[in-house]
């Protein structure tokens, strides 16, 4: 598997849909589904950032008014066709080879077509496009035919299509989706006006029309289609069409776009910078990078623009703005500042619409709207289709005020990773606690909001619930910090003292009544993500139930780090004991069905520090939301854009606990061992970081830019980092005591049980004498992989032993050696007692006679159906030297596995020999499911495989 490439085999009609989302090329100002250029049965899709339209449509007897970003003209289309046949379509084709990739590294979609016609020709379509970020106004497709067995005229069709309509969410077909009207075409270029906005759109091609093309047996002949596309939203134009046609006359060749195009991926690619283990893991986390790029990018900061919850991608949420820029801002924020900052001015310039509707809610400040488009007016629909159902129901969504909340934290934010708060960010920020400052009600000596909806979704009572302890607490969050920028009304002060929070059986309530709420048999409907649309197909309600859609309350732990959200509570005088937030987060996540993408990401932050595997498990999910579709047909209409950015922060804000603060960069790291390796870039407050997590250490290297000295926290160890300076650190947990040395895992717990043991001590007497507790000698004796130095050498003096003599003794001895025993007893193992020994898999050295001479490599390695499997990189040591280049003839290798436990002294060694060779196309399937990572990290994909033919081991034993 290429980390950098996602690829699909065969065509097939019914995922097409799902790849047209996948591979979706953009650049931040507009935005192509990877439809097929030809053929009736497709989902094409072009959006441009910030282009919506208004219509009014009669949907369950009322009236509907909704604003919506709206499908473009095609650029795409482009078909051929050999003597007397129709037009190429691939549903209709003798598909002999069809394959689609998308380079994620250079922001190009490839595609293979070899069909046969129905005179027996046989053509082979090698195609190639993209969707410029070098120039956001230019598209282009080039295709190179080769006729394989014939040499006729190919007829070629090249076609711009303003007949399209908002119609790829199946949903709302109900719907007008009728936006484009005004249609005027020319020779190569058309234009269309919008209905309600009156944006016009004007595409021009060069390439366009019906082409001949003389192709000669096994010669390739190329045809391209340059397109530009502009609208009357752009500046510095005199309108769309001259300005498209000025773009494509002359055309720039292919080749050149390509060119300009790729380097300005490069650059973008430096500044994004996010490497882990494992491919496969590895592809989606670039997959992520690349489609967030695509819909923000550099491009995007100069535009009046949102965040689109699914991306430039397709046509669900209407392309609307909700609150997913709070998982997306905290990873631009490090990265590319300038497109946060444009983002917040969307925000800021609807003021004037919050602040409006406030004021006709009877409140003070700027209200937002839940789901916004063109001018920040509340875009949430009134009704929606229950498609379980069949039945059209009232949606009290807009109630979700918790929005502003996601804007003022991104605003806060943006303020700790830059060190900068622009005047319009603050007002920005002020506005908005104004808002909530005047929500809150003051009722039997608590403050109240009542009347909103939480995050969950399932709950929305009638009109909202009260107390929503999200929305609470956030506003007491949202308070305090405004008190940091100046003097704020003593109300303020007194809300953040005496807000109200509910609490029932020793967890926070999700809100006033949940407790009244009946329990759901989750048994009944297990898998089932969308409880609201099963439970109503039932005559039911779940909303009454203790049943949450996705994270509400552990929002709370997404935003706030456990140390803040229990001092926010012991500021409102509820006294919260360490194990409130554990205890609620468990509740809560046996209550949870996961019925949003984002539910996943929440669930996996919160779990990180606590309970890695499930972390991990949801990490995971997270991950697949969209490549594997995990809420069943969603992606197909837009990619989900906030848990493409969650992830990617979780593995830079949670997993390795990066924080932007107020004096600088605060590092925590707990990795996940499947992120063993980690290579990220930042920028805090204008310095340029970057870090390299490797082999248990963490190194830090700045650049030449930002302050003369940055000030760093690793783990609570302060440091401070001139620039050009690069320093190397063990990472938390891997420290090493005496002299920077550690013991290997293990044996630290190992000698303390010895010693402890020989003298006939129990744990609690060793606890005694050393003056802490047995339980830290049980975890000392099971999970030593650190240990302070004062606790060190009180069990040390507890043993009647020394410090050096637990660690291993003998300061001088270097590394490695292990001392030998008296009387050492050496065991022959059989072959059954050897592969179990290997079986875990684990670290072994491979041994042969490479070019330069006698060999020997580290590697990562699983037993796989009795083979020993491993990866290396193509072009490397094995790849050349195991090849013999004669078809059969294997190279015969050795492979040696040892574990030497140096506190026992004693220890095995497994010797397998066999041939080696390259796992084979057929073999690739099974074996890739090993699990096997590589040795070194990176680009390593190159599967080998040994098979035993003797395998032999020794055992020592200590007497």
């Amino acid at each position: 598997m290429n980390p950098w490439t996602l690829a699909y085999e065969g065509f097939d009609l019914a995922s097409e849909p799902l790849r047209e989302a996948l591979c979706t090329l953009g650049n931040g100002y507009f935005a192509t589904r990877g439809a097929t250029p030809e053929g009736p049965r497709r989902t094409a899709g072009t959006y441009a950032a910030g282009c919506y339209d208004r219509l009014t449509s009669t949907v369950a007897g009322r009236e509907v008014t909704h604003d919506e970003l709206v499908n473009l003209p095609d650029w795409l289309p482009l078909t051929f066709a050999t003597p007397d046949t129709p037009w190429f379509a691939p549903a209709e084709a003798d598909l002999l080879d069809y394959r689609q990739e998308l380079d994620m590294r250079h922001g190009v979609l490839h595609r293979w077509v070899r069909w046969r016609d129905g005179e027996g020709r046989v053509t082979l379509l090698r195609q190639r496009r993209l969707v410029s970020m070098a120039d956001p106004h230019l598209a282009a497709i080039e295709s190179v035919f080769t006729a394989e067995n014939w040499s006729v005229p190919l007829r070629v069709r090249a076609s711009l299509d303003a007949n399209v309509t908002n119609n790829g969410v199946e949903r709302y077909r109900a719907f007008r989706g009728d936006h484009l009207t005004e249609h005027r075409h020319g020779d190569d270029w058309l234009t269309a006006t919008t209905r309600s906005s009156r944006i016009t759109i004007a595409v021009a091609a060069h390439g366009h029309g019906e082409h001949v093309l003389h192709l000669t047996e096994q010669v390739p002949t190329t045809f391209t289609k340059v397109v530009a596309l502009f609208t009357s939203r752009d500046r510095a134009i005199h309108d769309p069409l001259s300005a498209a046609t000025r773009a494509v006359r002359p055309a720039p060749s292919f080749a050149e776009l390509l060119e300009r195009h790729t380097c300005a991926w490069e650059a973008l690619w430096e500044r994004a910078e996010l490497e882990v283990d494992g491919p496969e893991v590895a592809q989606i986390v670039h997959l992520h990078v690349f489609h967030l790029l695509q819909t923000l990018s550099p491009h995007t900061a100069d535009l009046d623009v949102g965040v689109p919850a699914r991306g430039l991608h397709g046509e669900a949420y209407r392309g609307h703005v909700f609150w997913d820029e709070l998982f997306i801002l905290p990873w631009l924020n490090l990265r590319f500042p300038e497109i946060a900052r444009g983002l917040l001015r969307y925000r800021w310039r609807r003021l004037p619409e919050a602040r409006a509707a406030a004021r006709a809610a009877g409140l003070d400040g700027a209200m937002f709207p839940w789901q916004s488009a063109t001018d920040g007016r509340e875009e949430t629909q009134t009704v929606h289709l229950n498609p379980a159902s069949g039945h059209w129901l009232p949606d009290h969504s807009h109630l979700q005020r918790h929005v502003g909340l996601a804007i003022a934290y991104n605003v806060w934010q943006h303020h700790l990773a830059t060190g900068d708060l622009p005047g319009f960010a603050v007002e920005l920020f002020i506005e908005i606690a104004r808002f909530f400052a005047s929500l809150a009600e003051l009722r039997d000596g608590r403050y109240e909001i009542r009347g909103v909806m939480g995050p969950d979704e399932y709950h929305e009572g009638a009109p909202g619930l009260d107390n929503n302890a999200y929305t609470n607490i956030m506003t007491v969050w949202l308070l305090m910090r405004a008190a940091e920028l100046g003097p704020v009304p003593a109300r303020w002060d007194d809300i953040t003292r005496r807000m109200r929070v509910d609490f029932h059986d020793g967890v926070i309530s999700q809100f006033t009544g949940y407790a009244e709420l009946k329990e759901l048999d989750w048994a009944r409907y297990e898998g089932v993500r969308r409880l609201d649309r099963a439970l109503e197909a039932e005559g039911d309600s779940v909303a009454r139930y203790r049943a949450a859609k996705q994270a509400d309350v552990l929002m709370l732990f997404y935003l706030l780090p456990a140390r803040e959200l229990l001092a926010i509570l012991d500021r409102l005088g509820y006294s919260a004991d360490p194990g409130l937030i554990r205890r609620t987060m468990d509740y809560y996540l046996a209550r949870t069905s996961h019925g949003s993408t984002l539910s996943a990401v929440v669930h996996s932050w919160v779990l990180a520090r606590s309970d890695r595997a499930s972390s991990w498990r949801f990490f995971t999910e997270a991950l697949n939301s969209d490549i594997k579709d995990v809420q069943d047909g969603t992606t197909a209409e837009g990619i989900h854009l906030g848990a493409m950015g969650g992830t990617l922060d979780l593995i830079q804000r949670c997993y390795l606990g990066l924080e932007a603060d107020r004096n600088g960069l605060t590092l925590n790291p707990l990795l996940p061992g499947q992120l063993a390796t980690l290579t990220l870039s930042v920028r805090v407050r204008g310095a340029f970081v970057h870090i390299a997590v490797r082999d248990g250490a963490i190194r830090l290297t700045r650049g030449p830019d930002g302050p003369d000295r940055l000030a760093v926290t690793l783990a609570g160890r302060p440091i401070a980092m001139t620039r050009g300076e690069s320093r190397t650190f063990p990472l938390p947990g891997k420290e090493e005591t005496m002299s920077e040395r550690r013991a290997a895992p293990g044996d630290l717990g190992r000698r303390i049980t010895h010693r402890r043991e020989s003298q006939g001590l129990s744990r609690e007497q060793l606890a005694e004498r050393a003056e802490v507790t047995p339980g830290y000698i049980e975890y000392i004796e099971q999970n030593a992989d650190s240990i302070s130095t004062e606790a060190l050498y009180r069990l040390a003096v507890a043993l009647g032993t020394t410090a050096e003599d637990l660690l291993g003794g003998g300061l001088d001895r270097p590394p490695g050696p292990g001392r030998g025993t008296t009387r050492p007893a050496l065991e022959e193992l059989d072959e059954k007692e050897c592969l179990r020994l290997i079986e875990p898999g684990g670290v072994g050295r491979v041994a042969f006679g490479g070019l330069p001479g006698p060999t020997v490599l580290p590697v990562n390695y699983r037993v796989h159906d009795g083979a020993i499997v491993f990866r290396t990189k193509y072009g490397g040591a094995m790849d050349e030297d195991l090849r013999t280049g004669l078809e059969g003839v294997e190279i015969k290798i050795g492979f040696e596995v040892d574990r030497i436990d140096e506190a026992m002294h004693e220890g095995w060694s497994v010797l397998v020999q066999g041939p080696a060779h390259h796992v084979s196309e057929d073999e690739f399937a099974t074996v890739s499911g090993a699990d096997v990572h590589p040795w070194a990290g990176g680009e390593r994909d190159l599967y080998i495989k040994i098979v035993p033919h003797r395998i032999t081991g020794r055992r020592i034993h200590a007497l």
